[in-house]
């Protein structure tokens, strides 16, 4: 009887040239596009991809055939094959055709900059909730270009572009894709409704939420680490931190807080992926207090705060209470420590510096807790003093009389709900009057 034996191949390392093409538009700011390959290295180099040489081309605009011109194409080609490469890895989002056309013309394995990102993803992903939404983001990516995948999807080797969902479900059709989608959609609208009920319960206990975010390998995992000695993954690389981290952080004033890392932005960030991390991101939009953390040793900066409040806006989160945090200032020279500014309050320091860290946590708790004020309560109103320890942070408390005296530094959303009430319970205590249940003087 004849047998066939089903030869598995074992994946292959990705050898690749990165292509950039920088259109007239784009030209007016090159220094952008330039950051925007660099960061494509670094990015190709999370992916475990051996980066062989970059490529740039400059022209009034894209190609629709080739995205690149052809000619370039051709030199492409040549590189490629006198260095060995398997991959070409493209700064921009390139369409269907334009991946079935290249794939055709250089006999290698295309991959644009959405589809690398996505792949970093999916290589970090760890909890179900993130693994479902990198799924989701690359089916969602992947539907309206199936025609284009052939030849990627052909290579069982595996590599970037291959990783996630697989390869079995990549290659089945549309409609099953469609089904796939609204299956995890549904998976992740359940996860959604557990995140809020928790928000829900957090909120209900009055502990403030504070989220840290930014640009990806600004600091803000070691930031983390570093005020609340959480056990957490800290690398020199991007998308370090792909699932959101929670611990609990005391204030000097002793009150506790429940502080946030989130993943990092990136220029370009996919679509597909803030939509489907949306659950995730939405700390940010819940928190009390946003802390915008920037790697202020970076020429960049600007440009990745620019970045950041972009995808801030596209939440909603971007009127959010916000501190911006330029860190890792002990990789910058004093001239360049005195043109760290913004609009808005922010603090200039180094994760790992004690004096710095402490002047955070005084800033965060100046920022939730606001001003603090005195009021004067009967001492037989036990439920009203009782809500003098809701609405902020209790300094100090004396007792004149039948009174008891309270300075509080309060919180400004909570207090606005109940000042009326403690108002009028100051009166009554200072001039031995009566109020009612609603407040009211009588």
């Amino acid at each position: 009887m004849k047998t066939t034996s089903h030869m598995v191949e074992k994946e292959i390392d990705d050898r690749a040239v990165l292509v950039s093409l920088v259109t007239q538009k784009q030209k007016r700011n090159e220094a952008i596009a330039e950051y925007s390959l660099q960061e494509l290295v670094k990015l190709a180099e999370t992916a475990g991809v051996q980066v062989l040489e970059t490529m740039t081309q400059n022209k009034e605009t894209k190609d629709s055939k080739w995205f690149i011109g052809k000619g370039k194409v051709d030199e492409l080609k040549a590189m490629l094959e006198e260095l060995g490469g398997n991959t070409a890895i493209f700064d921009q989002e390139l369409s269907g055709a334009q991946v079935r056309n290249l794939e055709a013309a250089l006999d290698v394995k295309i991959i644009d900059r959405t589809q690398l990102i996505l792949d970093i993803f999916a290589q970090r992903a760890k909890t179900r909730e993130g693994i479902i939404q990198v799924e989701l983001a690359q089916l969602s990516y992947l539907l309206p270009r199936l025609s284009g995948q052939g030849k990627n999807l052909s290579r069982l080797g595996g590599g970037i572009g291959t990783r996630g969902p697989g390869e079995s479900k990549l290659e089945t059709d549309r409609r099953h894709i469609r089904g796939r989608i609204d299956e995890l959609k549904a998976q992740l609208e359940e996860v959604v409704r557990h995140r809020t009920l928790h928000r829900e319960r957090r909120k209900k206990t009055g502990v403030f939420q504070v989220a840290l975010v930014g640009y990806t390998n600004a600091g803000k995992s070691t930031l983390l680490k570093q005020l609340t000695q959480a056990d957490v993954y800290i690398e020199n690389q991007l998308f370090a931190t792909l699932d959101p981290t929670s611990r609990t952080m005391e204030l000097p004033s002793g009150k506790e807080i429940v502080l946030t890392d989130t993943v990092g932005f990136i220029q370009n960030l996919p679509h597909d992926l803030v939509a489907s991390f949306r659950a995730t991101l939405e700390e940010a939009n819940e928190a009390d207090l946003i802390l915008h953390v920037v790697d202020s040793s970076t020429d960049m900066r600007n440009e990745q705060m620019r970045v950041v409040g972009e995808v801030l806006q596209e939440l909603g989160a971007h009127q959010k209470e916000q501190l911006t945090i330029f860190n890792k200032i002990d990789a910058c020279s004093q001239e360049e420590r005195e043109m760290l500014t913004t609009e808005g309050e922010f603090l200039k320091i180094s994760a790992f510096d004690q004096a710095d860290l402490e002047r955070l946590r005084i800033a965060i708790q100046e920022k939730l807790m606001g001003e603090s004020k005195e009021f004067r309560i009967p001492a037989n109103k036990g439920d009203v003093i009782s809500l003098m320890y809701r609405i902020g942070d209790v300094l100090e408390t004396d007792v004149d009389g039948e009174d008891m005296i309270f300075k509080v530094r309060v919180n400004k959303d909570d207090y606005v709900k109940v000042a009326y009430q403690l108002v009028a319970y100051d009166q009554q205590a200072k001039q031995g009057q009566q109020v009612d249940s609603e407040g009211e003087i009588y």
